[in-house]
């Protein structure tokens, strides 16, 4: 089949950047989408042209590294699907697809539909840790723990970290995944130690990167490609009230409040 695509092309986070128009002919159905794209770029480069920048990795649906807008909905709007697994055979011949980036302030481009997602990275590191002695693992069943609450840590814990939440959201909030962390951690006794403290710090780091507030919009929930609830976002707010009462201030989690 023969598609029609409108990239957006971008150099680097000063440019303006603006849409392209590629036609790609020959797309077979059981190409995964960033197939596609890989064989477009096999064609400009042999037209001598600058290939289009994308996110990719495992590309299993495990990593978190690709995402994209096509056709104004994260990865695609397909219900539990990362880019990587969306395959041609969702669109028919002659289709016009449109393809941008994530959108917001905190996720800049670094070149075309890839961006910098190093945001993520520091508030899990402002408070996605616990206190464990180092050594070999502990046994499995040490400690007991109910199977509601690790049922609902390994909920949280399916979290890539790939961004469509706060691409979807109009405020381009990212209540979802950094409740989706603290949710993890905060269910299981291991996370207990640092839990006000670790909700005071990634929530303020949250603020620092420049995401926006939470107005319960829902769409965070639907572009998830794992389903991570809005449950999690109830926690987050519970545990940063409670431990901005209770915590006592220090150089990590002081403002947070």
């Amino acid at each position: 089949m023969k598609l029609t695509l409108h990239v957006w092309r971008q150099k680097n986070a000063q440019d303006t950047g603006g849409m392209v128009r590629y036609d790609v002919p020959n797309v077979n159905e059981h190409m995964s989408f960033l197939e596609m794209l890989d064989v477009l770029n096999e064609s400009l480069i042999e037209k001598g042209q600058d290939p289009i920048a994308f996110d990719h990795d495992c590309r299993e649906g495990i990593c978190g590294m690709c995402g994209m807008m096509i056709n104004g909905k994260a990865h695609g709007g397909f219900p539990g699907t990362t880019v990587c697994q969306v395959h041609m055979r969702h669109f028919k011949d002659g289709d016009v697809i449109y393809l941008e980036p994530w959108r917001a302030k905190a996720f800049p481009v670094i070149k075309d539909l890839a961006v910098n997602r190093a945001s993520f990275d520091r508030i899990i590191a402002a408070g996605g840790f616990i206190s464990v002695p180092t050594g070999s693992a502990p046994d499995g069943n040490a400690i007991p723990i109910r199977k509601q609450d690790a049922d609902l840590a390994m909920d949280a814990a399916a979290c890539i970290g790939c961004g469509a939440c706060v691409a979807a959201c109009p405020n381009a909030a990212a209540a979802l995944f950094v409740g989706a962390k603290i949710s993890h951690l905060g269910h299981l006794p291991q996370g207990k130690v640092e839990r006000d403290r670790r909700a005071l710090a990634m929530v303020q780091q949250m603020n620092i990167e420049g995401f926006a507030n939470c107005t319960n919009i829902g769409e965070c929930e639907a572009a998830c490609p794992k389903d991570i609830k809005l449950e999690v976002i109830a926690r987050t707010n519970r545990d940063y009230i409670k431990a901005a009462f209770t915590e006592r201030p220090d150089s990590t989690s002081a403002g947070a409040g």
